[in-house]
């Protein structure tokens, strides 16, 4: 492989490598394919045109429009012409489309964010970009020092952006391609000065360019080590590359757009720590049935669930009036003292829905959305250690009452009953056939409701952790997922059926501590459905199976009051009883009103093992720890089992051993190559331009070997010089013992450490590295050599063809010639 081709796919491994710092930007990981794809295809275009008599600038200028249409192809393909095939006018206006809504997502969502195509085509398209340039720096230029600039912006941007979720792996990843690219150059640059530094091939004493290499090599390494280790040591900066903002105190705050419940809701889901975030107490007899509720997200648009507005007022103290709700006296108030502990930091304000008051020590941190009544932090951890007071209304409508509703306003039609137009058909007819014989709203949603919790549906909190279109199709067929799936499922086909609903986030009702106090955990992170309807305002349903609690107007087979009862409402639903063990003392109130005593405990435990087990600093320290021990055990195996084939190891009789017949010359020529490679592993590299006796005598004076060690090395120099010189030459002695008395006698002069060098990394490795290379030196050379053939076979005929032509015509003109001469004469 020519120089020039090694630095294009360096140049390309170290863009591929440090692209990787994006992984932890959105939700999936299928992005990145597509990315490696256009890093791959934008090296090929620029090896291509560098072989062209063209100047160098179209080389950049062409793998520039081959990114642009590869893009075209993979983010506008629906808007090409002739099948889609070819990028045309409205392929263009469809691409900056994508990428004007990319930018919206860039503000609208926080790390991770959902793979909207307009955040796929920005990462792939940047990837594709510092491709281009570390390309042109690199291999059209040489320049190899500088292409680390755009790779550093790349991991900088990158790992800034993804915050807690990156780390030192991506670095060491994106730093190991960089040291790649520039030993290429640095050992082409050494190369140049001509044969006279090189020496041996096997790199001999006095080599220049091997000593040169090993020192560029261990200042690499060494500069790569502190880079990770360092920071250990030094102290933390809390300051990120990218800061959320801080918010004025007017307007919309600078961290309510980036701060989505939903991506912090499924990041948390999967891998519960089973740690307290807060804790609140209420003397209210439904305390522990009510859900603590973050926010709400209103607009679905086939990606993920989003807010409907980002326009926040600076909360003031006061709360809008309920939307929907008619009055006040079909609810009763409850009231809860909330304490936010260190784990959460992050978040939007947990209140019971809706709420009516609030007492905060500084209400400028917090802006208020006036439609979902959520109160959005101003500025960063507004939320840590906050104690507060709040108030809301335990709503309270009858089953009949919720049959007889009204048709809601135009206003909320026309927002909560929009779904894509794209969704996938199994959405609808799964709807309409589950309520077919439902005949009002709330009956429907009942139907929805027992359809997810019956039987058919399994919690499980280890599938895909998306909630678009896809996700939600995938769902419906599995039949497998967690709150998420359930709550955005059961929404959309709830406005399928003409029932205005949204999602709603926070937590299921805390565990009991005793004295009215409750806890919450991160496990208690939940999703919901939001249905509305006129004069009762948003009703909570659960279609979450097992997890959460069950309303009491969400059973119509239940008589409750038409007025505001004082009633607890932990009374179980179920008429028969449910045999639960009485001597669990975690089992509170609200576990045994779902039943779920026994499950919430084991589950819970086991969560927190399967979360510590798949944990993405366990899994990184895990794939870190076999990278290291892979590097570290192919040199060894490799130079272990070289030396047991060569020495007749493996079962097989041994050269000199009982009954031994006549060595061959390539045994006696192996037993050689590993004497020479023994002592190059510790610490004597090969001269090849002495004899082999003489390469025994200066092996025997470098290491000071005793007098028996002395001797079997010049045995075995004895015996290659018969079989390379003498006319006939038959060996018997035991060389492989003379090999291995020869090798105790290296060891013991090198030393402990050079003993545990030789073992780990073995110089002589350096030929596989040999090895590997001529291998793909004579695929390549036999590819080529087939593919000049099959050329040669289709081309053939034609060259023959026309070598033909031009003789005809040349007889033809010289009969004219001849007819002319006779016509003059």
């Amino acid at each position: 492989m020519t120089t020039r081709a090694k630095l294009t796919v360096y140049s390309a491994l170290a863009t591929a490598l440090a692209a990787l710092c994006l992984t932890p930007l959105l939700t999936t990981k299928g992005w990145i394919t597509h990315a490696f794809l256009v890093v791959a295809v934008v090296a090929a275009v620029g090896a291509g045109l560098r072989r062209t008599p063209f100047y160098r600038w179209t080389v950049p200028a062409g793998q520039l429009l081959a990114l642009a249409l590869l893009l075209l192809v993979g983010f506008a393909s629906s808007a090409a012409v002739f099948g889609g095939l070819v990028p045309g006018p409205e392929s263009v206006r469809l691409l900056g489309r994508t990428l004007s809504q990319g930018f919206h997502d860039v503000r609208d969502y926080a790390i991770p964010a959902p793979p909207s195509p307009g955040l796929r085509l920005i990462l792939v398209g940047s990837v594709g970009l510092i491709a281009v340039v570390v390309d042109t720096v690199a291999v059209t230029y040489r320049r190899s020092a500088l292409a680390g600039l755009p790779l550093l912006a790349l991991y900088s941007i990158g790992n800034g952006l993804a915050g807690d979720d990156g780390n030192w792996l991506w670095f060491a990843t994106a730093a190991a391609g960089y040291l790649v690219l520039l030993f290429a150059e640095g050992q082409d640059r050494v190369s140049r000065w001509g044969r006279i530094f090189r020496g041996s091939e096997r790199d001999g004493e006095g080599s220049g360019t091997g000593t040169l290499g090993r020192s560029g090599q261990q200042v690499g390494v060494l500069a790569l080590a502190l880079a990770l280790l360092l920071p250990v040591f030094l102290p933390r900066w809390d300051s990120g590359l990218v800061h959320r903002g801080t918010g004025s105190g007017t307007g919309t705050a600078g961290a309510v757009s980036s701060l989505d419940p939903l991506i912090t809701l499924t990041g948390a889901i999967p891998k519960p720590r089973n740690v307290e975030l807060f804790s609140y107490k209420s003397e209210s007899p439904a305390a522990d049935s009510t859900y603590l509720r973050t926010g709400s997200l209103e607009v679905f648009d086939g990606v993920s669930w989003k807010r409907g507005s980002a326009a926040t007022v600076p909360f003031t103290g006061t709360f809008p009036a309920p939307e929907g709700l008619g009055s006040t006296d079909l609810a009763q108030q409850l009231k809860a003292e909330v304490r936010i502990g260190p784990q959460l930091d992050d978040a939007w304000l947990p209140m019971p829905y809706p709420p009516v008051g609030v007492t905060l020590r500084d209400n400028g941190a917090w802006q208020l959305d006036p439609v979902t009544s959520s109160l959005l932090p101003a500025r960063e951890k507004a939320i840590k250690g906050l104690n507060y007071t709040v108030t809301a209304l335990d709503v309270r409508p009858t089953a009949t009452a919720l049959r007889t509703v009204p048709t809601p306003p135009e206003r909320i039609r026309d927002q909560y009953l929009v779904v894509p137009r794209d969704l996938p058909p199994v959405v609808r007819d799964t709807a309409l056939r589950v309520t077919g014989k439902a005949k009002t709203g709330y009956d429907k949603a009942v139907a929805l409701r027992d359809w997810f919790t019956g039987p058919d549906f399994t919690y499980d909190a280890t599938t895909r952790t998306d909630s678009g279109s896809d996700a939600m199709k995938d769902f419906l067929e599995r039949r497998r997922g967690f709150c998420v799936h359930f709550a955005s499922t059961m929404a959309v086909m709830a406005r399928i059926l003409g029932v205005p609903a949204r999602v709603a986030l926070g937590f299921t009702p805390g565990n009991t501590k005793g004295n009215n106090v409750y806890a919450v955990t991160d496990a208690m992170y939940h999703a919901w459905p939001e249905l509305y309807f006129e004069g009762y305002g948003w009703l909570r349903f659960e279609p979450t199976p097992t997890r959460g609690v069950q309303p009491d107007y969400s059973d119509p087979t239940s008589s409750p009051a038409t007025q505001p009862t004082t009633q607890p409402t932990v009374e179980p639903q179920a008429s028969a009883p449910v045999q639960l063990p009485s001597a669990n003392p975690d089992c509170d109130a609200k576990l045994r009103r779902t039943g779920d005593c026994g499950d919430r405990q084991e589950s819970a435990g086991g969560a927190g093992e399967e979360s510590w087990l798949l944990s993405g600093k366990v899994l990184t320290g895990l794939a870190s720890a076999a990278l290291v021990l892979f590097l570290l055990l192919t040199p060894m195996v490799w130079r272990a089992r070289l030396r047991r084939r060569r020495l007749g190891g493996g079962g097989r009789r041994r050269p000199g051993g009982p009954g031994a017949v006549p060595l061959t010359d390539a045994q006696v020529l192996a037993a050689w190559d590993e004497l020479i490679d023994s002592a190059w592993d510790l610490g004597i590299p090969p001269d090849d331009s002495r004899t082999p006796r003489a390469a025994a005598r200066r092996i025997a004076e470098t290491a000071e070997l005793d007098e028996g060690a002395a001797a079997a090395a010049g045995r075995v120099a004895l015996a290659t010089e018969r079989v390379l010189y003498a006319r006939s030459a038959e060996v018997g002695e035991p060389l492989a013992a003379d090999v291995r008395t020869a090798r105790n006698g290296l060891r013991a002069h090198a030393g402990r450490r050079g003993r545990i060098r030789a073992l780990l990394l073995p110089a002589s490795s350096a030929q596989l590295r040999w090895r590997i290379s001529e291998a793909l030196l004579t695929a390549r050379l036999a590819v080529g050599s087939r593919i000049a053939r099959a050329i040669g076979a289709v081309t053939g005929p034609v060259r023959r063809l026309t070598a033909r032509r031009p003789g005809r015509g040349g007889r033809g003109g010289s009969g004219g010639n001849g007819g002319n001469g006779g016509t003059g004469s």
